[in-house]
């Protein structure tokens, strides 16, 4: 079997609020091999986010081991792991975060250049993305030009801009009305399937986990 993508091992994660400490992760084991997508379910407040944290190295204090590319994360200084994000992961968020003074197609080409991308060809890349997506004539709109779903579509290119092997999406629709998130995630999920990258998708919609290759629960700091 191929060497896994991403890999979670007892990873723990605690917080103290009002003297209380509050155990999120208490001890994830989860394993993500090349090209699969799994659905990562449970409740608002459950610990989705803190999971998708962990994976996506983007800040420390977690217990157990986190390896990324069959490098070991937790090991690793910042620079190492700030490489290991730039080669190996996307991101997606609920909300868009594009920069608003910028095109689609800029969006989308400024991870490439800040990964060392040529510019030529950071933008013939931008324009297939977004052209895949549906966006083929709004690629010099600013984001305020563009509808939810289509800031959306753009934050879904950008994130695979830089051919991650995994992308981590933190309900990715979430902000969207019913038939424009399916559309979305439909487009998202081949996307990630033409690529033959590997996604984890926070989502608490079964419907739409449904359609991804596993599922895995969340469920009082543990993966069922």
């Amino acid at each position: 079997m191929s060497e896994a993508v991403a890999e979670l091992r007892s990873v723990t994660r605690s917080f103290e609020q009002g003297g209380v400490r509050i155990d999120v992760l208490r001890g994830v084991d989860l394993t993500i091999r090349p090209g699969e997508i799994v659905a990562l379910l449970g409740p608002s407040g459950s610990g989705k986010s803190t999971l998708l944290q962990a994976l996506g190295l983007l800040e420390g204090g977690f217990g157990g081991e986190i390896v990324i590319a069959g490098t070991p994360a937790e090991k690793s200084d910042s620079k190492a792991r700030t490489t290991l994000r730039r080669d190996h992961l996307g991101f997606v968020y609920q909300f868009h975060h594009l920069l608003p003074d910028f095109s689609a197609r800029e969006n989308v080409v400024l991870p490439q250049l800040v990964a060392g991308t040529d510019r030529a060809e950071a933008e013939a890349r931008s324009e297939q993305l977004l052209s895949a997506l549906g966006l083929a004539a709004r690629l010099d709109h600013r984001p305020s030009q563009l509808s939810g779903g289509e800031q959306q579509r753009v934050a879904v290119a950008r994130g695979l801009a830089n051919r991650p092997d995994l992308i981590l999406a933190d309900e990715p629709t979430g902000n969207l009305d019913e038939a424009t998130s399916d559309t979305v995630l439909e487009q998202l999920l081949e996307l990630v399937r033409g690529e033959g990258s590997a996604a984890l998708i926070a989502t608490h919609n079964e419907r739409l986990a449904a359609k991804m290759d596993r599922i895995v629960r969340l469920h009082e700091g543990l993966l069922e």
